[in-house]
């Protein structure tokens, strides 16, 4: 899930210029004013942002039990987490050539460890996921998916933007500690505070205050590699202060460098699916729900991600629309399916990505770096993952900063038809933790008003069907279809 005018990194010297060699020609990197520099540290700034998904996605399958009560391996589940983010992200890169990498979604998993899993067997859930990717694949192949994205106006798309900023800084402020949810039990109404018990408290919440000062003093002054450049000088930090004093919880990872660095991969969960099975568990009807739910939220988080990253990598045109997109949306379809052939739950674009973004990255290049680093990561995922939240996470709160920058100037904001479902869709993000229901109720709300105003034929046909279909899947647990 980035640049503005004032914090743009420095212009390459031949922006747009001949291609210097086959590897500019085949990334455009030259075309699109970057460098393989730019794209080797964006590569890089990535893969630190998101590289807990090789700890936490394990963490949310292997807690769940299937039907039958049996769990899913830690370690080999760490192994397909690590391997399908792998494969993915290099596809991405080599056939979409966008700065987007990919990997198990969370919020997805989540659906499929608590919904799926308990009703059916493993393989069966993973089943679903994987024709939820065929459906994706398909609503590609026919040109529906690109038909829906081009369909959302220029100023829902830059609120999609801003939604995704505002959203990723609030995950970095919460992965860090820096904001902490009020327990139920203090029967107050305001949900979130400031560090625990409205202070802060320990070394980690300092690591993650000075990292982002230092990364935005780092962007004032223009200097290359400033999100990349924090994150490793926090991380050298971390690992300081956690041998030196006594620290209850760094959370997730521990910036300790570990005994053994090496790890060995186990295959054992890779192609353990059944496509059908769940239908005979469950019912064909609830079997479709199911299947629904998560290309719904494949669908849309997907969709909220890739427009998002693209804008503020300079990929689109002036109104919006991304060429080549449909290459980018069938290998997001296919990374689904391949996350449910693997156990690792369906995989999508990361909001992440954004981060490498911030340091220049323009092209795919820069996610054959990413993907090169998760395939590495396979052998030595005690080092992978010993850079804790609170040095990568200042990098989103920055990025989430750029893109709001960025974006916000570009809506129509005197026409409410478009200022109020943009102010809804950007706001809902960060309140429901969740890219596609910000999607989802900025688009009904658009259709609403539009109708209301008396200019329905200027929605176009893909909205109402789109705003149609979010309808139901909010009224479905009131239908009891859920």
């Amino acid at each position: 899930m980035s640049t503005s005018a004032p914090a743009k990194a420095p212009t390459p010297e031949k922006p747009g210029g001949a291609p210097r060699n086959g590897l500019d020609r085949y990334f455009r990197i030259s075309e699109r004013g970057s460098s393989v520099a730019r794209e080797i540290r964006g590569g890089f700034a990535t893969f630190f942002a998101m590289a807990y998904i090789i700890v936490l996605n394990p963490i949310i399958l292997s807690s769940a039990k299937d039907m039958y009560g049996h769990h899913l391996d830690n370690g080999q589940l760490v192994t397909a987490t690590a391997l399908t983010a792998a494969f993915t992200t290099l596809l991405m890169g080599v056939i979409g050539n966008v700065p987007i990498a990919l990997a198990a979604g969370l919020g997805v998993n989540s659906v499929v460890a608590l919904q799926l899993a308990p009703r059916m067997s493993w393989p069966d859930a993973m089943g679903m996921v994987v024709l939820a990717g065929f459906v994706v694949m398909l609503l590609v192949a026919t040109g529906l998916r690109e038909r829906v994205m081009n369909a959302v106006p220029f100023g829902l798309r830059k609120a999609i933007s801003i939604g995704i900023g505002l959203f990723i800084m609030l995950i970095g402020l919460v992965d860090s500690g820096f904001v902490t949810r009020m327990p139920d039990i203090a029967q107050t109404t305001v949900p979130v505070q400031l560090g625990t018990g409205g202070h802060l408290h320990g070394w980690p919440v300092l690591v993650f205050i000075l990292g982002v000062l230092l990364t935005f003093a780092l962007i004032v002054r223009k200097t290359p590699g400033a999100i990349l450049i924090s994150i490793v000088g926090m991380t050298v930090l971390a690992v300081i202060l956690n041998a030196v004093t006594t620290i209850p919880s760094w959370g997730l990872t521990v910036p300790k460098w570990p005994g053994n660095p090496v790890s060995t991969p186990d295959f054992g969960l890779i192609g353990h699916v059944s496509l059908f099975g769940g239908f005979h568990k469950v019912g064909v009807l609830t079997g479709i729900l199911f299947v629904f739910t998560v290309l719904l939220s494949c669908f849309f988080d997907a969709m909220g991600t890739i427009m998002g990253v693209s804008d503020e990598a300079k990929l689109t045109d002036a109104e919006g629309y991304m060429p080549g997109i449909n290459k980018v949306l069938f290998v997001d379809g296919l990374a689904v399916a391949a996350g449910g052939a693997s156990s690792s739950s369906a995989t999508t674009a990361f909001v992440e990505s954004t981060a490498g973004v911030g340091e220049g990255a323009r092209t795919g290049l820069a996610n054959v770096v990413t993907g090169g680093l998760f395939a590495v990561a396979l052998f030595l995922t005690p080092v992978a993952t010993m850079v804790p939240s609170q040095a990568a996470t200042p990098a989103l709160v920055a990025v989430g900063f750029l893109i709001l920058s960025n974006s916000i100037k570009e809506i129509d904001w005197a026409d409410y038809t478009i200022a109020i479902p943009a102010f809804v869709t950007m706001l809902m993000m960060p309140f429901t933790y969740s890219i596609t229901n910000g999607i989802g109720m900025g688009f009904i709300t658009f259709t609403v008003l539009r109708l209301a105003a008396g200019r329905g034929r200027e929605i176009p046909v893909p909205m109402y069907l789109v705003s149609a279909v979010f309808a139901f899947y909010y009224l479905m647990p009131a239908l009891g279809l859920t």
